[in-house]
This record gives C-alpha cells, structure tokens and sequence, in this order.
C-alpha cells in the first residue's frame, strides 16, 4: 500500500505522506532536485545506482530504459582531490574524490558526498558537515571507497574507524572548498583563491622546445597534490624571469615549474 503505481505509469514511487511532511508535488528548485526526488522515486534512484554502466547492460522500468546519470557532470568549479586512507600504519590504497557545486547552486540547499562501494551507491548525497550551518550549500561530491564494508542492505558502512576517518577527511574538505570558492557563486570568500603565477613571454619561448613526455610522471602527482588543497611553495614571476645559473638539478626543477603551471593554467580554461 505503500507504493504508488498511478502518479506515473513509468515509474514506481513511494506515496507520499501528510503526517511525515513529505511532499511529491512540489515545484521549488530543490524539492525538484534528484537529491530529494530519489528518496520517493525508484527511477530516480536507479539513475545514479550504479557509478559507471556497460555498454552492453540497462535497466527497464515499467517498459522504459532508465537513463544513467553521472552526478559528477552536473558540478562547476570541479576539483579532484586525492585521499590516502591509513589502517594501523598501513596504507588502503588511494581514492580520488570529485568534488564541486551544483550547476543550480546557490538556489538549492544541498549537500553531501555520493559514497560508492565497487561501483554500486551506498550513501547518496550523505550529509557529512550537517545541517546547521550554510558552510556546505551547494557542495556536492562524488568518490568511490572500495576500503571500507557495507552493510548487509547496502543502505550505509559498518562503523570502523577507517569510516570515521573518511567521514572527518570529507567534512573537511567541504569546508576547505567552500572558503577558497563560495566568492564564485556569489557568497563572500572568507579564503582567496590562488591563482598560477603568470610566466614571462622570454620564459615561455625559451622551454617552448621542451618534450613533455620525460615530465608525464612526475607532473601528474603534482597536480593532484595541488588539487588535494597540499601547498606546494611555487616560485614567483621575478625568479622564473631570472633563473639561477648554479646547478643542473634547479635547472630541471624550473622546467618541470614552467610545465606544472602550463598544464594548471590548461585544466583552469577547461
């Protein structure tokens, strides 16, 4: 009796009840959100059941395909940040967490961290940072965390100390988004963003000759560090203009400096 088949023959929803406040017909922007309409909608939560989907696999409901939807590709101002989960001294491997706004951000009050197990949705939009402050509107993430066991239901993880970690490290990482880009959707930065140093034209003609493929390694840790919010104590314009002739080696960092801020300034543009 609890479900409902009427409201709409192509899905199979949840009846809504007075008494719980919950309300299916609602027309604001975050009552009509996928945060909230896969509390009551099956086709809205099989959407995003499953982190990536084979080609050769879907899923029908009631007679139509349910369309997948990526919830990474509805966030602006992405950032991927790298986390490195430790068990008794013991490294878990790492996981890349996507994290960003809402395209509909600062209309809509959500939050939280969608938390996959081996590609399959355990927590959707999980509320880390809580709901008492508007520290956290509009940041939503996306991360896959294979080192920790779900429940029997795969309605949430057992409660290990590697969780709570992960639940410390994501709340702090709401927040340290939220202070460095709030200021992009209209909020008052408390944190300013810092930008890539501009290098000089005679610098940029001088390594314009120079193969990327020795630095590929090397760089990418790089940029993920820089992602992770690690500071990385880049040099300034006045001493990329005027390198210090001493040694090979500050030679080859400031090469592999000019290439670092070549591909930050490329992935800004993208």
């Amino acid at each position: 009796m609890e479900l409902d088949f009427q409201s709409d023959p192509e899905d199979i929803r949840i009846s809504c009840d007075a008494e719980s406040g919950k309300s299916c017909s609602s027309t604001s922007v975050s009552d009509l959100h996928l945060a909230n309409t896969l509390q009551y909608s099956l086709r809205a939560y099989l959407s995003i059941l499953y982190l990536k989907i084979p080609e050769n696999f879907c899923i029908w409901l009631r007679g139509r395909i349910v369309e997948y939807h990526n919830i990474a590709r509805d966030l602006k101002y992405p950032e991927f940040i790298v986390y490195k989960p430790q068990n008794g001294g013991c490294k878990e491997g790492s996981v890349i967490t996507s994290i960003g706004f809402l395209k509909e951000a600062p209309l809509v009050n959500i939050h939280g961290f969608n938390v996959y197990h081996r590609k399959r949705l355990i927590l959707p939009f999980w509320n880390v940072a809580g709901s008492s402050t508007a520290r956290s509107r509009g940041v939503v993430g996306v991360l896959e965390a294979n080192f920790i066991q779900p429940t029997h239901n795969k309605q949430d993880f057992e409660k290990t100390p590697l969780f709570q970690k992960l639940e410390n490290r994501l709340k702090e990482m709401t927040w340290e988004y939220w202070d460095y880009h709030c200021g992009l959707i209209g909020y008052h930065a408390t944190k300013r963003l810092h930008k890539p140093s501009q290098v000089s034209s005679e610098s940029r003609q001088k390594h314009a000759t120079t193969k990327r493929k020795d630095h590929d390694h090397s760089i990418e840790p790089e940029i993920l560090k820089r992602k992770a919010g690690l500071r990385v104590n880049l040099t300034g314009p006045e001493s990329i203009q005027n390198p210090p002739a001493t040694t090979t080696t500050s030679h080859l960092e400031d090469q592999e400096l000019v290439l670092l801020l070549k591909e930050n300034k490329r992935l800004y543009a993208r």
